[in-house]
This record gives structure tokens, C-alpha cells and sequence, in this order.
């Protein structure tokens, strides 16, 4: 609305302060996801990125990360939205690292022209990692049987019911192999000349973002604010671009309807697929110390 009413006025009456839209791209990166669950995925940032890149006269797009990663697919989606209009509107992106930008949280950073972190930023876990549980020996102790029957003799790959194959692991890692050269090969397009030749740069560790600076990582320290204001002036402007007012109540539907008994079994489902989400989601975090 503001700049809608600033195109009105006179040339003289105009602001010539810069303003740069931010996206801010926090939580786990997953496809889906419940109505109280933060998730990072292509279809609920889809629309938050085409209404930054569509202001014509910012020169750039601040993106703001903070995600400790998830799906590798999502991940490189959402990496690729972002470059493609970039490129399509000829706008430079700048990301900025709050608490961490690991794993699939650092392939979206990639998308930036250039990475500026908090010296106490996590970066990197450049790798691959899938994990499960078994509950073979839990079935016998409740005298429970597993029944289960297929098509293909590998449809029940790595059942979590059923004691783990040496082949079935083999067969996993395999995956992993090629997941993980996807990603290394995307760092060095995108990093280049900046990479450092440290043997644990794609071994899946992960550093500060003051060590990351010294690997080549990211190319500078510091916070958004202060970072655009440097670069584009003191009179830089921020503009946040974030769902619409009202958005959270309309899903989760405080105004009522006819539906209540229906929302209100939806968002227990929700709740209970939560509880299993919430699990996955605290490791991803842990693995930081977040």
C-alpha cells in the first residue's frame, strides 16, 4: 500500500531511500506438514519468493535462513526457484545465516550471490544422513507378530520390524552416494574459486560462521540490517514479505462454519502426526546444539 500511494507523489516528494523485500526461510525442510508445524517446503515458499522478486525497483532480495536441513528434494527445489528468478528479473540475492544454515539449510543459502553469516552461525554439513529406528527385539518382548506380504522381493527394504540386511544397507548407502555428489558438485559450481582445499569440507562436519568464512562458505560476517545498510545506504529500508494478515486464523478456522466437527478431527490428526514430526524435527535441531 505504502508504495503504491509513494508512486503518486510528486518526484520531489519521493523518498530516495532503497528498499529491499526479505524473505525469511526458518524451520525443518519437509514436503507437507501440519497446521502448527513450521516447515520449509517448495509450495509454502513459492508464493513469499514471486511477491519479492516482483518489486522492480529493488536491487536485490534478501533472503534470511535459519534450518538445520531435511529433504535433499525440497531443498534443491526451493534453491532452484530462487536462482530462476534471480536470474528472470536480474536481481542479485543476498542470504543471510541467523542460527544455522546446515545440511539442505545450506543448499538453499547457495542460491546467494553472496552468504553473510553471524560469526556464531552454524554452516555446512555438507553430507547426507538417514536414520530410523528398530523394533525388532521390542516385537518379541510384547509377543507381537509382524505380518507382512509383497510384490517384489524388495518392497519391505529396511523394514524397521524385521532385522536389517547387510545388502539392504548397501543398497541405502548407494543412494546416499549419489545424493551426496549432487550436493558436493552444486557447492562447487556455486562457491567455485572461494572453496578452501580442506579435506573435511564435504565430509559432512559443520563450523561457525567464522570458520565457515575462512573455508569459503560464506563470504562475510555480520548481521541483515547492518550488512544492506553498508551496502545500499543509511537509508536502506527492509520490507518483510510474509503470508497475509489473517492467514494462521482462516486455517485453523476461528470464525466457525459448518465444518467444526470436521476441522476440529483434522487438527487432531494434525496433532498426532505432530507428536511423530516433532521427534524427527528435535533431532535435526539437536544435531546443532540448537
Amino acid at each position: 500500500m505504502f508504495d503504491a500511494i509513494r508512486r503518486l507523489l510528486p518526484s520531489s516528494m519521493r523518498s530516495d531511500a532503497v528498499t529491499i523485500p526479505v524473505v525469511r526461510l526458518h524451520g525443518t525442510i519437509m514436503s507437507g506438514g501440519g497446521q502448527f508445524q513450521q516447515r520449509l517446503s517448495l509450495a509454502a515458499v513459492a508464493g513469499l519468493l514471486e511477491k519479492a522478486f516482483a518489486d522492480k525497483r529493488a536491487p536485490a532480495v534478501a533472503i534470511s535462513i535459519n534450518s538445520p536441513g531435511g529433504s535433499p528434494v525440497q531443498s534443491r527445489l526451493i534453491y532452484k526457484r530462487i536462482r530462476d528468478l534471480a536470474e528472470e528479473k536480474n536481481k542479485a540475492v543476498i542470504v543471510f545465516v541467523e542460527d544455522v544454515a546446515a545440511s539442505g539449510g545450506y543448499m538453499i543459502a547457495l542460491a546467494g550471490d553472496e552468504i553473510v553469516a553471524d560469526p556464531s552461525s552454524i554452516v555446512g554439513s555438507i553430507g547426507v544422513v538417514s536414520a530410523s529406528f528398530g523394533f525388532v527385539e521390542a516385537m518379541k518382548k510384547v509377543g507381537v507378530e509382524r505380518r507382512v506380504h509383497t510384490a517384489g522381493t524388495n518392497k519391505s527394504v529396511l523394514d524397521p520390524f524385521k532385522p536389517e540386511k547387510k545388502e539392504d544397507v548397501a543398497r541405502l548407502k548407494d543412494l546416499q552416494l549419489d545424493i551426496h555428489r549432487t550436493f558436493i558438485e552444486l557447492v562447487r559450481q556455486r562457491r567455485g574459486a572461494r572453496l578452501s582445499d580442506d579435506p573435511d569440507l564435504f565430509t559432512g562436519l559443520f563450523w561457525t560462521g567464522t570458520r565457515g568464512l575462512d573455508l569459503g562458505l560464506v563470504d562475510a560476517l555480520g548481521d541483515m540490517r547492518s550488512f544492506l545498510k553498508a551496502r545500499y545506504g543509511d537509508k536502506t529500508r527492509l520490507r518483510l514479505v510474509a503470508a497475509p494478515r489473517g492467514f494462521f486464523a482462516r486455517r485453523l478456522g476461528f470464525f466457525g462454519s459448518s465444518h467444526d466437527g470436521e476441522r476440529a478431527a483434522g487438527l487432531a490428526h494434525s496433532a498426532a502426526d505432530g507428536l511423530l514430526a516433532a521427534v524427527e524435527e528435535r533431532g535435526l535441531w539437536g544435531r546443532y546444539g540448537l
